[in-house]
């Protein structure tokens, strides 16, 4: 008998979804029946998106968001619930890096990466957060009560990599912020948790995986390979819907056993 999961009338908004993992996660979820709210400062490459996935008979819909401002966190989810309805799904995956050693990181190299990644990441939680609080407590309209976030981490923050100390910093602030989200939330149906992915080939890192340096890195690799975007597919699915009700403050490494 095969098995299934179904997110019909179901909302997500992914952030960061205008490349990368953030734009596979949307087109997933969207597979998977539900209603994706595309978010990220490049809007022209989310119309490029919700046109693709418009095209296989998805519903797409497109809000800008900077996540380093309050301000656009607000506007873009009140939004995205006043087009497309209560978000049910948040997948948190808005993030940025600079490679360095540590005495040459500068000031803004530390908050150019913390302001998106961990007061971002933060502030987007919580600002849908309040929502899904607010209809768990009946004091606001909307078909689902309780939700799934799913924060977007990163193997760099279980295990230190060399040259991106502030990254491997910020993706480990996340992790800790998941649970803390999970342990307040958790009665109330949000179930927070969070993927911790290892190397994924994207067309933003692409190029680098033939060059010598990314083959040297292949070759660290227990299984000398990196990962593919659908690779997480399963694990993202999973965690949006409702039979992943008992997985709460989870921090769930998806990297091929690199941080053993």
């Amino acid at each position: 008998m095969a098995y299934s999961i179904d997110l019909s009338g179901r909302v997500a908004l992914v952030t960061g979804a205008s490349s990368g993992l953030g734009a596979q996660f949307a087109r997933t979820l969207s597979r998977a029946g539900a209603a994706v709210v595309l978010a990220s400062r490049r809007v022209e490459k989310l119309k490029e998106l919700r046109a693709e996935i418009e095209s296989e008979g998805g519903d797409a819909h497109v809000v800008a968001l900077d996540v380093t401002s309050r301000e656009s966190i607000q506007a873009a989810i009140a939004r995205a619930e006043t087009e497309v309805g209560s978000i049910d799904i948040l997948v948190n995956n808005s993030g940025v890096s600079t490679t360095q050693r540590v005495q040459d990181v500068t000031e803004e190299d530390y908050d150019f990466v913390f302001d998106t990644n961990v007061k971002g990441s933060f502030f987007v939680a919580q600002e849908v957060g309040k929502r899904m609080l607010a209809r768990a407590k009946g004091a606001a309209p909307g078909s689902f009560t309780g939700g799934r976030i799913i924060n977007i981490a990163s193997v760099a923050g279980l295990k230190v990599l060399p040259q991106i100390a502030v990254y491997c910093m910020s993706k480990a602030a996340v992790v800790q912020m998941t649970k803390a989200l999970a342990v307040e939330w958790g009665r109330f149906g949000i179930n927070v948790n969070a993927i911790c992915p290892g190397y994924i080939d994207t067309e933003i890192n692409h190029h680098h995986w033939q060059t010598e340096q990314g083959q040297k890195l292949v070759n660290m690799l227990p299984r000398k390979r990196v990962g593919q975007p659908k690779d997480l597919d399963a694990l993202l699915v999973m965690l949006a819907s409702g039979e992943s009700d008992f997985v709460n403050g989870a921090i769930i490494a998806a990297d091929d056993g690199f941080a053993l």
